[in-house]
C-alpha cells in the first residue's frame, strides 16, 4: 500500500527589500527593473534608471531582475522654468 501524495501549494514569490529613490520597498523576487519603473511612472519617455549607482540602458530594463539590497534611482525629466 502506498501513501497518497499530498501536493504542495504553489510557492509565493519571496519578498526582497530594495531601496527606491532612497526609500525601502518590498518587491517580489524576480521583479525586473522595467516592472518596477512601470509602478512608479507612466511617462513613455524622459525616464532614466540606475541600479547600485550604474545607469542601466532602457533596452536592458526588462532583462534585469532586482536583487536583495539593490539601490534603485528612477529619474523623470521635467520641462519648464
Amino acid at each position: 500500500m502506498t501513501t497518497p501524495r499530498i501536493p504542495h501549494p504553489p510557492r509565493s514569490p519571496r519578498a526582497l527589500t530594495v531601496s527606491v529613490n532612497g526609500e525601502p520597498r518590498e518587491v517580489a523576487e524576480g521583479l525586473t527593473l522595467e516592472a518596477l519603473v512601470a509602478t512608479l511612472t507612466t511617462a513613455p519617455s524622459g525616464v532614466a534608471a540606475a541600479v547600485n549607482e550604474a545607469v542601466v540602458p532602457r533596452g536592458q530594463w526588462g532583462s534585469l531582475p532586482l536583487a536583495e539590497g539593490d539601490r534603485v534611482e528612477v529619474l523623470t525629466a521635467v520641462q519648464g522654468g
